[in-house]
């Protein structure tokens, strides 16, 4: 008897070990898309993430199934192909179908700036090397057209900490028309305050004849940097903060939640596709996440980002 009960605890032990192993060996084999301020964009069958990450320019991964992402080989921009020499940030890209071009809005140097190419691969180049707001710091820029056809764009300005404006652009989609410019929200909810004067990240859709400003609030290497949302009956604003934001802030085990945008997946449903830090204990390297989003059914429809659906992306192996 006491042999068997040996033999069945030695049998237990080694069961433990191998598959405790095992589980290990597999999570360390499938490191996350280490992106901070990511974006997707959906072409022809197959997704394109961008995001903030290389030294030297702007990375490109791709995917069939939003959960394993391979890491090409080619950056989409260079730095030689831009203006600026540091801080490629928040890259997003648009396919912009009537001008059959792929555009790359971005931030280079903390200005933003323009690229464009014929690839969602790149090389995205810029024509002229220089940023779209000249003379002034502004960083995350983002892309809108509204159903009639005019183009916006939504960026942060550094006037009383980081605060979102718009304005509209040229035909062009890569000249502002500085007289359009126009703020939209700062810091002013209690959740916002943490630490420092922070209101980032926009990204616009509308849905239902409501126009949706998502933004990220608080410094991102805070823990309780997080998604908040605002709306409008219009493009420009004037925007109302949702009163129950955030809407995302330390879900599940993550922390550092933010910069976020937003697109549809391959069945038509809408998606948020943001970072978080590395793990609680350090920032770096950022990791990408996706998850489902809805609206409720108020006569203001709120904006729900459903936690239990949060999908980290990772490199397949």
């Amino acid at each position: 008897m006491r042999k068997k009960t040996c033999l069945y605890y030695l049998f237990s032990v080694f069961f433990l070990a191998f598959f405790s192993g095992k589980a290990k060996s597999d999570i360390a084999s499938e490191p996350p898309v280490p992106y901070g301020d990511p974006f997707i964009l959906l072409y022809e069958d197959t997704y394109y993430a961008y995001g903030t990450n290389a030294e030297d320019g702007i990375e490109v991964y791709t995917s069939d199934n939003l959960e394993y992402w391979k890491k090409e080989n080619e950056l989409a921009l260079k730095s030689t192909d831009s203006w600026g020499d540091r801080w490629f940030w928040a890259p997003e890209v648009y396919y912009v179908e009537d001008k059959d071009m792929f555009y790359m809005y971005y931030s280079a140097d903390e200005h933003i700036c323009v690229a464009t190419s014929d690839s969602p691969f790149g090389p995205f180049k810029q024509e002229k090397k220089q940023p779209m707001l000249e003379g002034e710091k502004s960083i995350d820029n983002s892309l809108f057209i509204d159903e009639d056809g005019t183009p916006y764009l939504y960026f942060d300005r550094f006037n009383d900490g980081l605060n979102i404006w718009v304005a509209e652009l040229e035909d062009d989609l890569q000249t502002l028309k500085p007289e359009t410019l126009k703020k939209c929200i700062h810091v002013s909810q209690e959740w916002e305050e943490v630490w420092p004067r922070v209101n980032e990240g926009p990204f616009v859709i509308k849905h239902e004849g409501v126009y949706y400003l998502t933004y990220s609030a608080n410094s991102y290497e805070s823990p309780f940097y997080g998604i908040g949302f605002a709306t409008a009956d219009s493009p420009t604003g004037p925007w109302t903060k949702y009163k129950s934001n955030p809407i995302l802030q330390k879900p599940n085990d993550l922390v550092g939640v933010g910069h976020n945008a937003i697109f549809k997946d391959k069945k038509g449903n809408l998606k948020m596709v943001f970072h978080a830090h590395h793990n609680k204990d350090n920032i770096h390297p950022r990791a990408m996440y996706i998850a489902d989003i809805v609206f409720t059914d108020d006569e203001v429809p709120a904006m729900e980002v459903l936690s239990d659906s949060i999908l980290q992306a990772k490199i397949a192996q």
